[in-house]
């Protein structure tokens, strides 16, 4: 392949996978695709006014490279004027496959995170109007936070416990993971009805009611009671 290349050729590209730190390991987890459940609380459905709350949940995927690590500082991003948090369960997966049942699911499951899908509100609004994709106001530049991944072994697969978010040490959210219309190993089969999932996706399960907006100077601090938190400061908007 290389011999193929001309002296006048610009270098080819060296990509590097995104990967999370697993607590208590060395090892690092290798992020393939992230995907995200959509409308996945009652009370979340209803402050945003948008769906029939008898609809099953829906996705939407991130992309691998917009993973930002706990502790780290995130620039109000371009092309918004509401920029919002939401924090939620994150499920990785060690294992795949199709047509998953829920009966057997959660033995694809590696570990489980925190996480915060961060949405460009006016522009998701915007493209939902005009019927497009929501990548726009989803799926850009670190819009997919998340701390370290603790194995199944240590915490074991949480069902029920606290899910919350502060902003300045004030909290906005507050959930229980017992309030998901669908839980883990449900949105793993229904998942896997559609994709081939393999080691190294994450899953984001949804977010209880209280999202609202971000700004500069911000700082923000999530956790999932059982498995772990996360913490990230807003920084300068983008130029």
């Amino acid at each position: 392949m290389d011999s193929c290349l001309r002296s006048s050729d610009p270098p080819v590209p060296v990509l590097m996978a995104a990967t999370l730190p697993i607590a208590g390991l060395s090892a690092r987890f290798p992020v393939r695709r992230i995907y995200c459940v959509g409308r996945n609380y009652v009370e979340h459905i209803r402050e945003m006014k948008e769906g029939d709350e008898r609809d099953p949940p829906f996705f939407f995927q991130k992309p691998s490279d917009a993973i930002v690590e706990d502790g780290a500082t995130i620039a109000y991003p371009a092309d918004t004027d509401d920029f919002q948090f939401e924090i939620e369960l994150v499920v990785a997966l060690g294992a795949g496959g199709r047509n998953l049942s829920s009966g057997n699911a959660l033995e694809a499951v590696f570990g489980y995170a925190v996480g915060i899908d961060l949405t460009r509100r006016d522009q998701q609004r915007h493209m939902r109007a005009k019927m497009l994709p929501w990548e726009r106001g989803k799926s850009f530049d670190a819009s997919a936070p998340c701390g370290a991944i603790h194995r199944v072994s240590e915490v074991g697969h949480p069902s029920r416990g606290g899910i919350t978010l502060e902003v300045n040490s004030r909290e906005r959210q507050r959930g229980d993971l017992d309030q998901m219309i669908w839980n883990v190993p449900e949105i793993i089969a229904n998942l896997s009805a559609s994709y081939r999932l393999a080691p190294g996706d994450l899953v984001m399960t949804g977010t209880p009611a209280g999202v609202g907006r971000l700004s500069p100077g911000d700082h923000v601090r999530g956790a999932v009671e059982g498995v772990g938190k996360i913490a990230i400061t807003i920084g300068a908007r983008e130029a």
